[in-house]
């Protein structure tokens, strides 16, 4: 199976979600499977306000899509719910691709509380309300 994993915490970053996908990442390639993880690192990239060590990625949608083209995944799953994650929802929502997520770290509330950015743009609060 071909698996693509979106994320917005991924190398070089140490912290608990980089250490989990990189243990699933290992475990599913073990019996078999190819993965592609897409993280900040492929993106123009700003840090952080406050933690700079977090990459937030600009103009993620464009790039992820001739991603998600190239790499024809059989299963898609998005990490975390920063710029990469909500562009890798947006485009499968929008092309009909099945996908799953988790919440590994409250992102956007984490966030909103070093910088007073909303948690989720309008466009996401309008999904929610469908």
């Amino acid at each position: 199976m071909r698996i693509l994993i979106t994320s917005d915490a991924w190398d070089p970053q140490v912290n608990g979600v980089v250490v989990t996908l990189r243990n699933t990442v290992r475990e599913m390639r073990e019996v078999g499977h190819v993965v592609d993880v897409i993280g900040p690192g492929r993106f123009r990239s700003i840090p952080c306000p406050t933690y700079p060590e977090i990459r937030l990625a600009l103009g993620a949608r464009p790039v992820l899509q001739r991603e998600l083209e190239r790499f024809a995944p059989d299963a898609i799953h998005i990490s975390t719910e920063g710029p990469i994650g909500m562009a890798t929802r947006r485009i499968c929502l929008v092309r009909g691709f099945p996908f799953t997520t988790a919440y590994h770290t409250r992102f956007p509330e984490y966030v909103h509380a070093r910088t007073r950015l909303p948690t989720a743009s309008p466009e996401a609060k309008r999904e929610r309300c469908r």
